[in-house]
């Protein structure tokens, strides 16, 4: 896999075979970005990733300049590699093992922007239980982003602060974000000035 963009584009990464993941592909993960593109500064943007797997998408926002940056996977082979990766980049990358729902109970801290890719054969009510836990425990900053990496089988549009969704290949991306009351707002101040 390569870095796609940022002060590191274009290096390889090469992951260990035997390691239990399923990367999202260069494709998907340039789509991606250029989603998140328009709505974010990367620079110092706070991210966590649930289910890290290589750690490919945190890389990529570490090349753009995001940091601090927590990587969370239930495999050990995963962790250390990530450590390894983020030593030699010299990325603000803190990788630790542990069981994603576990982690989302009892973690207390607020992210810029949040992004998970659990397995596809998860059930559609363990998705819908990572997308509730992140909002009932209040990790997503007011003004950030969760992004869910999903199979086409998973549907969620009907979970809470659904915004919208993008489809690649089999991969579909389905994003989640506060609803903001500025509009409502700006019509406020038009009625005042009558």
């Amino acid at each position: 896999m390569r870095i796609i963009s940022g002060k590191y584009k274009g290096r390889r990464i090469m992951p260990p075979k035997n390691l239990p993941v399923r990367p999202t592909t260069d494709m998907s993960k340039e789509a991606l970005f250029n989603v998140l593109n328009n709505h974010f500064n990367f620079s110092e943007l706070s991210v966590l990733e649930l289910f890290a797997g290589t750690g490919s998408i945190s890389y990529e926002f570490a090349s753009r300049g995001s940091a601090p940056i927590l990587c969370i996977d239930g495999d050990m082979g995963c962790v250390n590699f990530i450590k390894k990766t983020a030593k030699e980049f010299d990325f603000d990358i803190t990788a630790i093992k542990s069981d994603v729902f576990k982690f989302l109970e009892k973690h207390r801290g607020t992210y810029d922007l949040i992004f998970a890719d659990p397995p596809y054969g998860m059930s559609q009510q363990e998705f819908e239980q990572i997308i509730n836990l992140i909002f009932e425990n209040e990790l997503l900053d007011e003004e950030g982003m969760l992004v869910v990496e999903h199979s086409k089988y998973t549907k969620l549009e009907h979970a809470p602060n659904y915004s919208f969704q993008k489809n690649y290949g089999g991969s579909v991306f389905s994003f989640f974000e506060f609803e903001t009351e500025e509009d409502d707002d700006e019509n406020d101040f038009e009625e005042d000035d009558n």
